[in-house]
């Protein structure tokens, strides 16, 4: 009778869409995260409904789980990134914009039935201990944790927790005998979403932008600082992969870059009047030329900062036709810990366009098609075959943008799918590289351990032919070698397994500059500023170029869900293999 019961709940759910409520009416006094409180009245149709089922239905119901089961499905028929959150998952969707998590401060994969620590994060408590990289984890709180049965999720629950809370891990260390015990107290773990911050030449700089949380103007302004110590004199933001995040900190760093009283973004929804942000004047870097790196996987907070730039004609934006969302969410936080992400507004760029693209409500699958389809079509590997359907809208300096479907960037570069195989994207997808990377590190780690920079050591691995060596594990780990492919293939493959070692030796920094030699997308931000063009000009046209992007990028959407007034998110993803902290 489950079965029968699930098979109603359509209905159920298609009732409520059409009376157009939710469980219960809610209000907050102002949309920014309040609790809220249900107001049960006998007009409401669905809290109807939920009582004759449970007082009349043939069998017994989880009315608590109908609901759970419910709310996802009633958000679904409103757009696309309306969503809920249960009580369980909130802590984690919220993990990667806030300053700082509670835990241990690793990052760990369960590689031969084990946890192993694969970095210390910096400032954390496992640091302050002396845990190592390496190090694997064989019991927590006394009891044995090996085996089979292990999992990220379990993992993550027992090294996680409040602030101040103890946890007594037994640690197995290579080259040392017996086992070692650490009492770690959990404490707050900083959260950076600025990646990497260096300088590609003797006057350019570089910062990659994670994700739009509490610390990326405060990291930014650090890095900015930093890298104007050692003579910055141009700058590239690089934003793929970069899903969004929070819009008060894009609206921050765009302040850095604009003169005063210049408009960054507005918002405008049904029941919210328009909001403007504008420029103070007070920013920093007013004249610093400056190129922003985008792809399909920029989205939302990401958008309005590459808008702001383009549409105030301030920035030279490089890559490929970002995600396209442009709804406001806000959190709406039940009594019992879960939450509601609703949309409440649009954003609209300087020029007044709206970047979203456009959709089907309830049909969420057509939605998240919409990134394949752009391959089906083309769109990914010729300029020409970016739809420019939407409304025209002027710059500034009158150069015309585009609305309804993502920010078209100033120079297009196109992906190239040379080195892309079937036994490519069977080692890829099946997280087998990231699997070896962590496996010859961790048997390499005293050997390897002396080498001073990422440098020397992508040097090496391409001089002892890592490739090869790759081919030879994989294949014991059933992956049939392919020596064809393997050679097709052989490029791309030494680029990823170099930058997943030296992630795994030095850290995602270290490999993000090693993975950047030789990127397209640098070396036409490079040309761009050696032309003089990182300030564009009007009746500026956009332009294809022949340089090509190997993909998938080591870093390209590998990051989670986002969260916080007044930007949603796209839906979460994560590359094969990837490692998870706590």
């Amino acid at each position: 009778m489950k079965y029968y019961a699930s098979r109603l709940l359509p209905f159920y759910v298609s009732v409520a869409v059409v009376v157009g409520v939710l469980i219960g009416s809610f209000y907050a006094t102002h949309f920014s995260g309040n609790r809220i409180s249900f107001i049960n009245t006998s007009s409401n149709k669905l809290s109807d409904l939920l009582h004759i089922i449970d007082e009349r239905y043939v069998d017994t119901v989880n009315m608590a789980d109908l609901v759970e089961r419910s709310m996802p499905q009633i958000l679904k028929e409103l757009d696309p990134h309306s969503t809920y959150i249960s009580a369980k998952d909130v802590e984690a969707s919220m993990q990667d914009l806030r300053g700082s998590f509670s835990g241990i401060g690793v990052q760990f994969t369960i590689y031969d039935d084990t946890v192993r620590v694969v970095r210390v994060i910096p400032g954390g408590p496992a640091e302050d201990v002396g845990l190592r990289p390496g190090d694997r984890i064989v019991a927590i709180d006394g009891k044995t944790y090996v085996g089979k049965k292990i999992d990220t999720e379990g993992t993550m629950k027992r090294l996680k927790g409040e602030a101040g809370s103890k946890v007594e891990l037994t640690v197995r260390r290579s080259g040392v005998a017996g086992m070692e015990k650490y009492s770690i107290v959990r404490g707050d773990v900083p959260v950076h979403s600025v990646d990497a911050s260096y300088m590609l030449d003797a006057t350019t700089g570089y910062i990659r932008i994670s994700s739009w949380g509490d610390n990326t103007y405060g990291d930014f302004l650090a890095a900015m600082a930093s890298l104007s110590a050692k003579g910055m004199q141009h700058l590239v933001i690089d934003l793929r992969g970069n899903l969004g995040g929070y819009l008060q900190a894009a609206v921050s760093v765009a302040n850095e870059f604009l003169p005063k009283d210049r408009l960054i973004v507005y918002t405008k929804g049904r029941r919210f009047n328009q909001e403007k942000y504008k420029s103070n004047g007070r920013g920093t870097y007013q004249r610093l030329p400056l190129v922003i790196l985008v792809d399909e996987t920029s989205a939302s907070a990401s958008e309005i900062f590459a808008g702001a730039m383009q549409d105030n004609d301030r920035a030279t934006i490089i890559g490929r036709r970002t995600f396209g969302k442009g709804l406001v969410q806000v959190p709406i936080e039940f009594r019992d810990g879960s939450m509601v992400r609703l949309t409440v507004a649009r954003y609209y760029t300087p020029s007044g366009r709206c970047v979203q693209k456009p959709f089907t409500p309830g049909d969420e699958e057509d939605y998240e098609a919409d990134l394949l389809t752009r391959a089906a079509t083309g769109e990914y590997y010729n300029s020409d075959s970016i739809k420019t359907t939407g409304q025209k809208y002027k710059t500034r300096l009158g150069r015309i943008v585009y609305g309804g479907g993502g920010i078209i960037p100033d120079f297009f570069v196109p992906r190239d799918t040379t080195g892309i195989t079937s036994y490519y994207k069977e080692v890829y997808m099946s997280g087998m590289m990231t699997q070896f990377a962590y496996w010859y590190a961790d048997h390499n780690r005293k050997l390897l351990g002396t080498v001073k920079t990422p440098e020397v050591l992508a040097a090496h691995l391409r001089r002892t032919n890592i490739v090869e060596q790759f081919a030879e594990y994989a294949d014991k780990h059933g992956v049939q070698r392919r020596n064809l492919m393997i050679r097709t293939s052989r490029s791309l493959l030494e680029r990823m397994l170099t930058t997943y070692v030296v992630a795994d030796l030095f850290d995602p920094a270290a490999a993000l500059q090693v993975d950047n030699v030789g990127d397209p997308f640098i070396r036409k931000a490079l040309n761009v500023f050696k032309e003089g063009r990182a300030f564009p000009t009007s009746g500026e046209k956009k332009t294809a170029r022949t340089v090509l992007d190997f993909i998938p990028s080591v870093y390209s959407a590998e990051y989670g869900l986002q969260t916080k007034f007044a930007l949603g998110a796209t839906r979460p993803t994560s590359r094969p293999g990837q490692y998870r902290k706590a």
